[in-house]
């Protein structure tokens, strides 16, 4: 059985387009994905783009702010692991670092010290050794720096 693709107008997928942006925070690279879907010609790609950014449904900087607040609030990641993220999805190093600017020092600092003592409950293990090396590969893990995640377990475990 041939399967029949529904053909769209510019015009409809640019409105389905600026739903999937309003849904979420999106960056380019999400919204070329999404636009990759409905085969478009180049010109029509860069009329929608150019028109989502116009009317600001497409914002690097905003996306980049709120995936950073997201990331590191609900699922606790260090700032590393955030700019790796940020790397893979295409955003310019100058948007990179205004999202890391939306992380609060002494929040990030409070959310290490607590994930560690969370996580140190967790672990059953007795060797003081293997313990503690478990713990800097779940921290190294969740994107904290080195020297953060190093001080931080010499002083939770002892």
């Amino acid at each position: 059985m041939i399967e029949k693709k529904k053909s769209f107008t510019v015009h409809e997928i640019k409105r389905k387009i600026e739903q999937y942006c309003v849904y979420q925070d999106r960056c380019h690279k999400e919204v070329e994905q999404k636009m990759r879907e409905y085969n478009l010609i180049p010109e029509a790609k860069e009329m929608i783009l150019l028109s989502l950014m116009q009317d600001n449904f497409l914002n690097e900087e905003r996306f980049a702010k709120s995936f950073a607040r997201g990331k590191f609030r609900i699922k606790n990641w260090g700032k590393q692991r955030i700019v790796r993220e940020l790397k893979f999805k295409d955003i310019s190093a100058y948007n990179i670092k205004t999202a890391l600017k939306e992380i609060d020092e002494t929040e990030y600092i409070a959310t290490i010290y607590r994930i560690t003592a969370n996580r140190n409950a967790v672990i059953s293990e007795s060797n003081i050794y293997k313990r503690k090396q478990k713990l800097i590969g779940f921290l190294l893990r969740k994107g904290f720096e080195n020297e953060l995640v190093y001080k931080v377990v010499n002083e939770e475990v002892s």
